[in-house]
């Protein structure tokens, strides 16, 4: 009888976990202008081996390509939802690797249509569109994590559903509402973003785009495939990890667009770029953009929102750096990643498991000391499932200042760092990146805060 009692505790306690574990994942929100420009269909076929990192709650449908690309106005959720029936035949395949995977069903409840029209003049009395209404019921949801709202095309359709919002409710319930959204957005392509901010300024809006006046393509998210290691974006890299011998979603991705000055024409994924920013890999923290991460990194400028920062890496100084940094470990899981959709578990690899100072998971690891002391982090209990052997890299980043000669670095997964001079309240960031030797080789991060307190 304890027998019963006990295996029933068990496995309350493990369904609790497992719901807990599953409703951790960020909420995310798509508005996409599929149907011009095939890079969005080539980011929503990477986006699907990731569904099990969000809670995707909406795959909004917007007028198809950039403004004057197409001769007609229209929207393509057909497309949306051939790349899901794509990933239904995969999806039996990946729950194999994690639990995690929606069903594909759910995914097609959510593909929603957007405005077929794009602009200011679209915005207001009689413009509301089942993906407008959409969006106000997930805002809207009893629920305390943020919605992250990625715009790979126009904003039309979160504009509306923000004017309806004001509009019609009082100010405490709109300030409320709008406390409840982080947007990303792409490069302003319905060219409404200063109407936004003008009506909106209190929301939470990263914009990354080319600074007025330069290049276009210098905006922090070109360099998803501009700069930095561009063989990795080429149609040989491609057909290896991507197309040939993994499943239903390879053949889904287009082989034809846009790169240059990329040589290659074969991936842009211009949009990739703002999921990226909210996957919980415990590299990225979406309330503090000014960190970086694999989506890019942002700084609040003196207008309220934030916009491009600018790294320097391979001796290359500039926004796209903040993103193709990261190029190697990024495409090494998604290979990883599209092996899992033809694969057993013991075929494939899977990033390693850190623990940094006993601190497992993804969330940042805080740590207090003042000027001399000695802060001593071990990441010796890290593991990995694969039963890879791993390698330590631990450095500073952002690096807004030199503070490498502090930092003992130690491969043996242990390092030391003499507390420096720092104001009170100031503080260091410093990432641990632990990479294993299979095949792709793949990373998990930690980031480590230390505050002067």
């Amino acid at each position: 009888m304890k027998l019963i009692v006990y295996f029933n505790l068990f496995l309350l306690f493990f369904i609790g976990y497992s719901v807990a574990q599953q409703s951790a994942n960020p909420r995310l929100l798509i508005t996409t202008d599929i149907g011009g420009d095939p890079d969005d269909q080539q980011s929503l076929v990477r986006l699907m081996v990731y569904a099990n990192e969000f809670e995707i709650e909406g795959l909004i449908s917007s007028a198809a390509g950039t403004p004057g690309e197409l001769k007609e106005e229209i929207i393509c959720p057909e497309l949306i939802e051939e790349i899901i029936r794509g990933y239904k035949q995969v999806y039996p395949n990946l729950l194999k690797h994690d639990k995690r995977y929606p069903a594909p069903e759910k995914l097609l409840s959510v593909v929603k249509k957007g405005n077929h029209k794009r602009g200011w003049n679209y915005v207001g009395e009689g413009h509301d569109t089942e993906g407008s209404e959409w969006i106000i019921r997930c805002v809207d949801k009893n629920d305390k994590r943020p919605l992250n709202i990625c715009i790979f095309g126009g904003q039309t359709d979160l504009a509306q559903a923000l004017w309806k919002v004001k509009n019609t409710r009082s100010e405490k319930e709109y300030q409320k509402f709008i406390s409840k959204i982080r947007v990303y957005d792409i490069n302003d392509q319905d060219h409404i973003f200063s109407n936004i901010r003008e009506n909106h300024p209190a929301m939470f809006y990263i914009l990354t785009k080319a600074p007025e006046g330069a290049d276009k393509r210098e905006g922090a998210y070109r360099g998803v495939y501009l700069g930095g290691d561009e063989q990795l974006t080429s149609l040989e890299w491609l057909k290896q990890y991507v197309i040939q011998n993994h499943g239903t979603m390879g053949p889904l991705y287009p082989l034809k667009t846009w790169t240059a000055p990329n040589p290659h024409g074969v991936m842009k994924e211009g949009d990739t770029p703002s999921w990226f920013f909210f996957v919980n890999n415990g590299l990225n923290i979406p309330k503090q953009p000014e960190l970086g991460g694999w989506g890019g990194r942002f700084i609040l400028n003196e207008k309220g929102y934030y916009s491009d920062a600018v790294d320097s890496f391979l001796d290359v100084k500039n926004a796209r750096a903040t993103v193709f940094r990261w190029r190697t470990d990024f495409q090494n899981d998604w290979a990883a990643r599209m092996d899992w959709c033809v694969n057993d578990f013991g075929s494939c690899n899977h990033a390693p498991r850190v623990i940094v100072n006993r601190s497992a998971g993804t969330a940042p690891l805080k740590i207090t000391a003042r000027p001399g002391e000695t802060i001593t982090l071990d990441a010796t209990r890290s593991s990995d499932s694969d039963g890879h052997s791993l390698v330590f890299e631990w450095e500073f980043y952002p690096k807004n200042r030199n503070f490498d000669k502090i930092l003992t670095n130690e491969r043996n997964g242990i390092a030391r760092i003499q507390m420096p001079e720092l104001k009170s309240g100031e503080s260091m960031s410093l990432v641990l990146k632990v990479r294993d030797n299979g095949t792709p080789r793949l990373v998990s991060y930690k980031r480590i805060l230390i505050i002067n307190p």
